[in-house]
């Protein structure tokens, strides 16, 4: 769960700093940029798992056939960023397994990690372009007190409520850090150092023994990525935390596919493989199979009324698994017959019964393909499947943060204010350059307003509503902005909200 993200080089974000809670909307007008935060979390994503130039290559690109790892450092004026900074703050599981099935128990569950990035140009003949290590840290943060209060700022005034969630999720105490980067005398180095940085070291959970040194300039990928359970089961956990981390992009060709039998149970970010899940759910030992479909049916009902029973069916002469919708009249539906914003509704319905799935879901315009007089069914859903602070952690409440993005105002209108962001355009003076980039703004009032050094503030939702209803400024045939009139309630998606049913 991430509770801080800065990022500062990446893309179009400079200077940027975000605070999260377990669910969070971002709310900004096309083309400002709030893809590329999810690109970040994304990419953070990825370093766990893959090395440097992979992570890189697959940033908007699940093939990885991008070659350009330039294009990834922030563009000011004609030249690109040296560096790319990352600085995370998270919560992360007790448990974990490595990659041999292996346990780890973290001895601390708060975790700040902090990964610098450079750029080193190849020849093209003896080696090629490559991401370089900077600076590289994971430190405990304590949890004691009002530092708990500084780190977990979202529980705002439900503080006493949250003390069986808290009680749950916040584990140990440390003094050193399990990665550092220390200069040429060994000297332990923050990032506002690291350009003295000489080599990364990873120290042992307990602190017993020499920390093993890493030659920076040799590294293909994160030392994190590098966890195992016996040497580093902390740094584990963290890895599989950020592992978890899921931009979730729902095709519709993927939801509508059958399995066969040999499917994962598992459903992938695509929404590959949704019958085999909902099968398993269904047929999990402690569970009856009517109980489970008929959960993911009375969610259904809340986006459709026409929704009799959800079900998986199994036809042992093909080795096929099906989808299948019966409406209140008997009839059975597959998921071909479904529309696209139906079927990202049912995936998500299943995904929040599965308590194997946790970590951090990002989802982009989650209102597409919903009438809007559906949106409400949807926000709903979403808000329910991140975690409840108020209730105990365990399979009935996991571990879970959403954050999706939208420039829809109907979905603005079905958010609390203190889970709502506004991305909005900026300019940052860099080496005499002016550098547009975005800045996550906060609801005035809420939460987010009350840290030490808060984002500028809004005058409310309304404000941001009229923001996301001002229409874009039309261009004639030569690029330019065109002197024309265009009235906010004739663009559709505002005629929608007016005339739902028009």
């Amino acid at each position: 769960m991430i509770t801080r993200l800065q990022i500062d080089g990446f893309k179009n974000l400079l200077d940027v700093d975000v605070r999260f809670g377990p669910f969070t909307c971002i709310a900004g007008a096309n083309g400002v940029g709030k893809s590329n935060l999810f690109d970040a979390i994304s990419f953070l994503s990825r370093l766990a798992d893959s090395t440097l130039n992979e992570a890189a290559s697959r940033v908007r690109d699940p093939e990885a056939r991008s070659g350009d790892l330039r294009s990834l450092f922030t563009l000011v004026g004609d030249e690109r960023s040296e560096v790319m900074k990352f600085g995370v703050e998270m919560v992360v599981p007790r448990e974990a397994t490595d990659d041999l099935n292996l346990p780890a128990e973290a001895s601390i569950t708060l975790l700040r990690y902090d990964l610098h990035l450079g750029f080193e140009e190849g020849d093209h003949v003896t080696k090629s372009d490559r991401l370089t290590i900077r600076y590289e840290s994971l430190v405990h943060l304590n949890r004691g007190g009002t530092n708990a209060k500084r780190v977990l700022p979202f529980l705002g005034t439900s503080w006493k409520r949250s003390a069986t969630w808290r009680k749950d999720v916040l584990l140990g105490k440390r003094n050193a850090p399990f990665v550092s980067t220390v200069d040429v005398n060994g000297d332990r180095l923050a990032a506002k150092d690291a350009s003295r940085a000489s080599r990364i070291q990873r120290h042992q959970d307990g602190n017993q023994g020499r920390p093993y040194p890493f030659d920076m300039a040799s590294l293909p990928r994160t030392v994190l990525s590098t966890a195992n359970s016996l040497e580093s089961p902390t740094m584990l956990v963290a890895r599989r935390e950020m592992q978890s981390w899921s931009l979730l992009h729902f095709e519709p060709s993927a939801l509508r596919s059958p399995d066969d039998f040999r499917a994962p149970g598992h459903m992938a970010p695509n929404g590959a493989h949704l019958p085999s899940t909902l099968y398993r759910l269904a047929h999990r030992t402690s569970h009856e199979p009517d109980d489970i479909y008929a959960s993911i049916a009375n969610r259904l009902a809340q986006l459709i009324d026409d929704v009799r029973l959800v079900h998986v069916d199994r036809d042992a002469t093909r080795e096929l698994l099906t989808l299948q919708i019966q409406d209140r009249a008997g009839t059975f539906h597959s998921a071909r017959s479904l529309s696209d914003g139906t079927l990202r509704f049912l995936a998500l319905a299943v995904l929040q019964e599965d308590p194997d799935e946790r970590g951090v879901w990002c989802l982009e315009e989650p209102e597409n393909g919903l009438h809007p007089a559906r949106i409400p069914a949807m926000m709903a859903l979403l808000t329910d499947i991140a975690t409840d602070t108020g209730s105990a952690v365990g399979h009935d409440n996991p571990l879970r943060q959403v954050i999706i993005n939208t420039h829809s105002p109907g979905v603005v209108q079905n958010v609390p204010d203190e889970s709502l962001l506004a991305a909005m355009p900026a300019q940052v003076k860099r080496v005499g350059t002016w550098q547009r980039t975005i800045r996550f703004q906060a609801l005035d009032k809420t939460w987010r307003t009350d840290q030490a050094d808060p984002p500028a503030q809004l005058v409310g939702k309304g404000w941001l509503l009229d923001y996301l209803n001002r229409p874009p400024p039309l261009h004639g045939g030569d690029g330019e902005a065109s002197d024309e009139v265009t009235r906010v309630i004739d663009r559709p998606d505002v005629r929608q909200l007016a005339f739902p049913f028009a």
